[in-house]
């Protein structure tokens, strides 16, 4: 159990969360599109939003400003987040348009309202939960996706829905938040997936 549990932190670190939400779009949506042209972009997400912060976070740690992937710490918290919110704001610019890729650029317009709320919450002390805050998006996301495309996906919402028990058991059982931290990751997660769907459902 003690590994269940521990798994389902890196399994969905929030490092993925981009990509995983990409992917699962590509997955489901009905509209053709080339094959190589969803490998560049799925290529170029995973660029941007996992090694090239991979690879940061080993400078951030030679310079001492971090210790570890986990940042325990909430001041080590600051730098990661800025970078992020830099890099996602290079995937909105050039990599997805609201006129072609409409579902994804504002589900990345959510992950970037998303984490400067994290951001903000940093300068204020608290440090809410990323690993829920990025799983939660996800689950919203799959949920406009079924209504906009009107497809059937109870089943992989109700994967999500366990996902999110998931990965709040796991920081628990490991100590890495506190309840309100999860609560609050849940909603900074979900609230502005929920709020750009005016501009897309």
């Amino acid at each position: 159990m003690n590994y269940f549990l521990r798994i389902a932190a890196y399994i969905f670190h929030p490092l993925l969360i981009p990509l995983l939400g990409a992917a699962i779009y590509y997955g489901i949506t009905p509209r053709f599109m080339e094959p190589q042209i969803v490998k560049a972009k799925l290529l170029a997400v995973s660029i941007i939003t996992l090694f090239i912060p991979l690879i940061t976070f080993f400078l951030l740690k030679n310079i001492k400003l971090i210790e570890s992937i986990h940042l325990p710490d909430v001041n080590q918290r600051k730098y990661p987040l800025m970078i992020q919110c830099l890099l996602l704001l290079i995937v909105i610019k050039m990599i997805f348009s609201p006129y072609d890729n409409v579902e994804m650029y504002y589900f990345f317009v959510g992950v970037l309202f998303s984490t400067i709320s994290a951001l903000i919450l940093v300068f204020l002390k608290f440090k809410v939960s990323l690993h829920q805050m990025g799983i939660a998006g996800v689950t919203m996301f799959i949920i406009a996706l079924s209504v906009h495309f009107k497809v059937n996906l109870l089943m992989g919402i109700a994967i999500f829905f366990f996902v999110n028990g998931w990965v709040a058991s796991s920081r628990l059982h490991t100590k890495s938040h506190t309840y309100p931290e999860l609560i609050a990751g849940f909603f900074i997660g979900v609230i502005p997936q929920l709020m750009m769907l005016n501009f897309w459902l």
